[in-house]
């Protein structure tokens, strides 16, 4: 039997007003993104939203309590969960977009597709020669599930790629409408190359057209042409190879391909980030596409990091830095030895192989992670705060009770059970309260989170998390707060933010008739329109251009000191011409203080067309408010829109597309 909250207590919050932030900029994120449509046609509110995920989360921990015989008490569950209800309602804290979206639809409660509520994930490729396809299918089987991806190039070398066997006959198979389909799809033509065996030959015609709709992960099909074209173009990848043993450029090639396929529809979204060797030319040049101009049309689907190793000369790598922004780097030695910098080695995560796309989280081979986002600014005090982390974590913890549907997965998840507590808005704390009592709240958090982990995976009899605490770059979730993403300052205190969305959404009209600016985006003029929110950030907040490189990575090594037991993800942005000589000696000296770090030459928002960020001034954003009247979405449908394609210092998320789950 499913937990239900009581409906006297829900009838409170039917008419409360969300606190949604920046000008109507969270409330139209939140019902372009995360508002489901419900059996009746129309979309959810906000209150509905909340309770759909606290019932959700508490018919997880019930079933579990109830399997393993543990004894659920109805009378506590219904109290721990009104105030779950009230925290997240009132966004002191928020589950990742992928809760927001999943937890307690049909994709929890009757497919059991878990894995859906996490974020990110790890393959490495290293036992490639173990499972030849193994690493390729999770990361197209994950992604298609909207979880982000990182992977190695340690599997090359390991395997031969030894071409069709064009001797045997040609075997035909009918790719299902489905998301298990498509990813056989994959395995049964990465198998026939690496195997040797007779040529596969694909028949799509069981794939829903272009444009049909989606039950489950809503949204439309993008049709059988990704598909298509991702088979067509790792044959011509393989064909290259065939013969010779795999190389790190088939291995990025094929990944990339897959998140291009993956990213070729409008709905859910998915990133992934490669690790490679920092004295490897090959894998440096992978973003050079004048040495491999065959992946100017994909190689832009991963971030492409280093395993920096302490000690090393970071002046080549810096150097590429200064150009593009890439590689980023790990340092896999920090990420093993150490929890929270601050408390010394203790090498209980020396089973890690690398980690997510926006590298806040240290991850082993096949895990998952679940991150939670708390807003420090959105309270009153320590004891309040200290309150919401109870929830915050638990949300994160009950997430771990769900199995997913690869053995591999399950296996370290069951001994890990690693979690995520993020914290956004640091830049609006600082300004408002100060770094020293930063400081007293994150230590003070950091405990009351250890504390909470004892109590309940005693209630729930499993493990403590390994490790407990990131810091993630947000994006759609902290802008439902009002809050900054994560660690990072704003590039301007006022700012246009422009968000897609399709041009038969039902938000359209009311955003109209409140005087926002829309026109048509530029490229997709015929799907697609533009709105622009004005955005005041809060008076007195520093902006990222006034702080200097070196101040960025203080406050990333603060982070990681104080709070974050997994990892900090920073972008750092830096000014090229003035900054750009100091980054081998900046790299050389926070090494031993970080776990990860990505840099990114400072642009001026505002280059290019419809950029999501401009940067304006406070007369122009006084006088674009004076122009809005009251946001009032009433009754709409979702059309499930188009989301951001781009990825930026905030959020490393893409567009991806969505097929039927079973």
């Amino acid at each position: 039997m499913q937990f239900q909250l009581s409906d006297n207590f829900v009838d409170k919050y039917k008419r409360k007003k969300p606190p949604f932030g920046f000008n109507g900029l969270g409330e139209l994120v939140y019902m372009r993104t995360y508002s489901r449509i419900k059996e009746n046609g129309k979309n959810e509110r906000w209150w509905e939203t909340v309770k759909r995920v606290v019932e959700g989360t508490y018919s997880m921990q019930k079933k579990w309590i109830d399997s393993h015989q543990l004894g659920w008490n109805p009378w506590q569950a219904q109290r721990s969960a009104q105030e779950m209800y009230e925290r997240m309602f009132t966004m002191k804290f928020l589950p990742p977009g992928r809760g927001l979206w999943a937890m307690g639809t049909a994709i929890t409660e009757k497919k059991k597709l878990y894995a859906a509520l996490n974020n990110c994930a790890f393959v490495s490729t290293k036992t490639l020669k173990e499972d030849y396809s193994k690493p390729f299918c999770f990361l197209m089987d994950a992604s298609m599930l909207g979880v982000g991806v990182g992977f190695d190039t340690k599997g090359a070398g390991e395997i031969i790629v030894k071409g069709i066997n064009t001797n045997k006959k040609t075997t035909i198979y009918q790719i299902p409408d489905t998301r298990e389909g498509w990813v056989k799809s994959l395995k049964l033509l990465l198998e026939s190359y690496f195997h040797g065996t007779n040529e596969i030959e694909f028949d799509y015609s069981l794939i829903r057209l272009e444009g049909e709709p989606i039950k489950g992960f809503g949204g439309v099909s993008s049709g059988p042409d990704p598909l298509e074209e991702v088979h067509k173009d790792i044959k011509e990848v393989l064909e290259t190879n065939s013969g010779s043993p795999i190389t790190i450029t088939t291995i990025v090639d094929i990944m990339n391909l897959i998140g291009k396929c993956v990213v070729a529809g409008n709905v859910r979204r998915t990133a992934e980030i490669v690790f490679g060797d920092p004295n490897s030319e090959e894998y440096l040049d992978l973003k050079n596409y004048k040495v491999n101009p065959h992946r100017d049309q994909y190689g832009w689907t991963s971030n492409n990091s280093i395993f920096a190793e302490l000690g090393m000369d970071y002046t080549e790598v810096s150097k590429r830095i200064v150009d593009n922004g890439e590689p980023g780097l790990a340092w896999l030695e920090n990420m093993r030895h150490y929890s929270r910098m601050k408390n010394g080695g203790d090498d209980k995560d020396h089973r890690v192989m690398g980690g997510n796309p926006c590298l806040e989280q240290s991850l082993e081979s096949y895990e998952l992670c679940c991150l939670v986002e708390t807003f420090p600014d959105n309270h009153d005090s320590l004891e309040d705060y200290k309150r919401t982390l109870k929830f915050a974590y638990l949300y994160a913890k009950t997430v771990t009770l769900g199995r997913t549907h690869w053995s591999d997965t399950n296996r370290v998840m069951l001994r890990n059970r690693r979690i995520g507590c993020s914290v956004s808005g640091i830049a609006q704390f600082i300004t408002n309260r100060g770094l020293h009592e930063l400081r007293t709240w994150l230590e003070e958090g950091y405990d009351t989170i250890q504390r909470w982990d004892r109590s309940y995976s005693d209630w729930l009899a499993i493990p403590k998390s390994i490790k407990t605490t990131s810091v993630k770059p947000s994006g759609t979730v902290s802008l439902l707060a009002g809050s900054t993403p994560g660690l990072h300052y704003p590039e301007s205190r006022f700012y246009i933010r422009r968000v897609r969305i399709s041009i038969n959404s039902e938000l359209i009209e009311p955003l109209k008739k409140a005087g926002y600016k829309i026109e048509p985006a530029y490229g997709s003029e015929d799907s697609t329109l533009v709105v622009e929110i004005p955005v005041d950030v809060g008076e007195g907040i520093a902006t990222a251009s006034e702080l200097t490189l070196w101040e960025q990575f203080s406050l990333a090594a603060f982070m990681q000191r104080h709070w974050a037991d997994n990892q900090v993800s920073c972008t750092v942005t830096f000014d090229p011409e003035t900054e750009g000589a100091q980054i081998p000696h900046v790299l050389k000296y926070y090494q031993y203080q970080l776990k990860g770090i990505s840099l990114l030459p400072r642009h001026d928002y505002g280059a290019y067309k419809q950029m999501p960020y401009e940067a304006i001034d406070e007369k122009e954003y006084n006088k674009q408010i004076k122009k809005l009247g009251k946001l009032s979405f009433g009754v709409i449908k979702n059309e499930e829109a188009e989301v951001d394609k781009f990825c930026n210092n905030e959020s490393c998320e893409l567009p991806g597309l969505s097929v039927e789950v079973e």
